[in-house]
């Protein structure tokens, strides 16, 4: 009875799990739809399957005796209506909270690690499961609690790994899904190319929003190469126009010809702006070179490998399924499992050699992506010209405005100290030869009013410029960060020397404010990591928090964004819902000589500021 009842089971999941390969049809689907913009099916798809998958773990747990539970993030929370009855998202408001409620959703769909997991599951699963029947029938029931755990490992939570701790096969795996990823995502962006050129070749004044459109593509590529390979492709575009000044009459002026509306010479300003853009055309000769490069790197990988995956499958699943013998070129046939045997070896070496240049040729395509897709030096000088524009005035208001505070913490603490205090040695000087007991008490008030007044002057000189940054340099100082951190905290990393003052100043405060902001959200453990390389200072703040942060929603964020701007630096941030939150912060400075000179790069940023 229990060997009917296991084979019962193996062919209810092998009937069952077939039903996965038509969730894949239809989320291949729904994302062809996603990719020319159709958005709304998508994420609707993804969690349709995720029902499919919830039943897979219940029947693991019922038949197999494995409890696997959902391994997803937390969803998304509720978008809040606020006092103005507006819903924000962003810099966004909307009157109903649909469109933010499905952007989160999707959002949270496709961040999820757990989503493309599943679709390997989904994918692989199929298969697995035909050979469930046929192990049962060779006496093999127990197979059904390794079915179990074989579920478990794809569909079920899973912690994550450090890259140092992955092993070799996993590591390798990955890169050749990096590898392919790139690929299919420089697909999609040829595909978009032909239109976009078609456009801007027929259709003049469509040109700037499908131009604008498919940078979003071609942003996609570069942010998965950076998360794929860790070769950064920085935005090479020139800033977009501004708005356009009327003339003395008030008229506006686009080229020879005059209007009464700005909105004419607005459109032929930033249809210039992007033919003009060299960036444009180079992203379309890119559009056609990455695909057809990497498609050249990624080749002889898939060859090599797929040879010798089916080699084995053919040798050790087709081959004794259909009594039929395998011949593969130049290799001799084989018939027996002696044979069978034999070749594995070379089977296997044929997997591992196709495996071993993957990590290589994934970071090789983010290079080559890297030329087509990165600037170039006269358009990377002049987005550090408008972006020290824009900072300039950002930082002379932030300036001002900590002098203010400063002027009245001296003037409402300190000052009314020293004056109560001056008070009180006048009073002293009076009653020292008519009442000395008095005189006594009141040196005594004195004294302990002047240690209060220093310990007062000691925060504010703190708050201005914290005396472990001139003692111990950067990375003691955010140590000291951490241990005075209610959170469980982890510094690592290091620095070759001492930067500048200044830079210190700016990142000190800023791991101070995302340290705040992670234990004001509930997190409760950080990683910060510090590092220098190529005349770039880096520091990355990870926290385990629920994740959603957005700069354009807090004004602690848009501070870190003014202090680093002043520096020529940037914030990056990652913060998916349900976490984690990841911030970079990244600033242009050298490390200091004996000397001590000033960076060339942070000089010139703070003159301009």
């Amino acid at each position: 009875m229990t060997y009917l009842r296991a084979l019962g089971r193996a062919l209810a999941l092998a009937a069952f799990s077939l039903l996965s390969w038509l969730d894949v049809l239809v989320e291949l689907i729904t994302f062809a739809l996603l990719c020319v913009g159709v958005v709304f099916f998508f994420g609707s798809a993804v969690e349709w399957a995720r029902g499919r998958s919830a039943v897979a773990r219940t029947l693991a747990a019922r038949w197999c005796g494995v409890e696997i539970e959902a391994p997803y993030r937390p969803e998304p929370p509720e978008p809040v209506r606020e006092r103005d009855g507006w819903y924000r998202d962003g810099n966004q408001l909307y009157k109903r909270a649909f469109w933010i409620r499905w952007q989160h959703r999707l959002t949270w769909a496709m961040e999820d690690p757990s989503t493309g997991r599943e679709f390997g599951w989904q994918l692989v699963n199929p298969l697995v499961t035909l050979l469930l029947p046929v192990a049962v029938l060779l006496g093999v029931p127990a197979v059904l609690r390794g079915y179990g755990r074989w579920t478990r490992w794809w569909i079920g939570p899973r912690p994550p790994v450090e890259p140092s701790r992955k092993n070799w096969l996993h590591r390798h795996l990955e890169s050749l899904g990096h590898q392919a990823g790139l690929f299919a995502v420089s697909v999609v962006q040829l595909v978009f190319a032909v239109f976009q050129l078609g456009v801007m070749v027929f259709f003049v004044p469509l040109a700037t929003p499908v131009v604008l459109w498919n940078r979003t593509i071609t942003d996609t590529l570069r942010r998965e190469a950076e998360n794929f390979t860790g070769v950064r492709i920085p935005r090479p575009y020139l800033p977009p126009p501004g708005l356009p000044v009327p003339r003395p009459d008030g008229l506006y002026q686009a080229g020879n010809q005059l209007y009464e509306e700005p909105f004419w010479p607005v459109q032929h300003a930033r249809t210039r702006w992007i033919y003009r853009d060299r960036a444009t055309w180079r992203d379309l000769a890119g559009s056609l070179l990455v695909p057809l490069v990497s498609f050249l790197l990624i080749l002889p990988t898939i060859t090599v490998v797929s040879r010798g995956i089916i080699g084995l499958a053919a040798l050790w699943v087709w081959r004794p399924f259909v009594s039929s013998p395998v011949e593969w070129f130049p290799l001799p046939e084989v018939s027996t499992h002696l044979g069978a045997l034999a070749q594995t070896p070379v089977m296997l070496a044929m997997v591992v050699a196709g495996l071993v240049p993957t990590t290589w040729l994934a970071r090789q395509q983010a290079r080559f992506a890297r030329v087509w897709f990165g600037p170039t030096e006269s358009s990377r000088l002049a987005q550090r010209v408008e972006r020290l524009k824009q900072t300039r005035s950002d930082v002379t208001v932030t300036q001002a405005a900590e002098l203010r505070r400063i002027e009245r913490d001296l003037h409402d603490g300190i000052q009314s100290r020293l004056v109560a205090m001056g008070m009180k040695l006048g009073a002293v000087e009076a009653l020292v030869d008519t009442d000395p007991a008095a005189a006594k008490r009141l040196a005594a008030e004195l004294r302990a009013a002047s240690s209060e007044a220093l310990t007062e002057l000691r925060v504010l000189i703190r708050g201005i410029h914290p005396p472990v940054l001139s003692e111990r340099g950067l990375l003691d100082a955010v140590r000291a960060l951490a241990l005075d951190s209610p959170l469980k905290a982890e510094v690592t990393g290091s620095l070759p020397g001492r930067v500048e003052e200044p830079v210190e100043a700016c990142v000190y405060f800023a791991v101070s404010e995302l340290l705040g902001n992670a234990a004001k959200h509930g997190a409760k453990r950080v990683s910060i990591e510090v590092r220098f390389a190529d005349d770039l200072l880096t520091v990355v703040v990870t926290d385990e928090g629920p994740g959603g942060a957005n700069p354009a929603r807090g004004s602690g964020l848009r501070g870190i964004e003014r202090r680093l701007g002043g520096f020529d630096g940037r914030l990056t941030l990652t913060s998916p819902i349900g976490g984690p939150t990841k911030a970079t912060l990244e600033i242009p400075c050298q490390i200091l000589g004996d000397r001590e000179p000033l960076s060339p790069k942070t000089n010139i940023s703070s003159e301009t500021a």
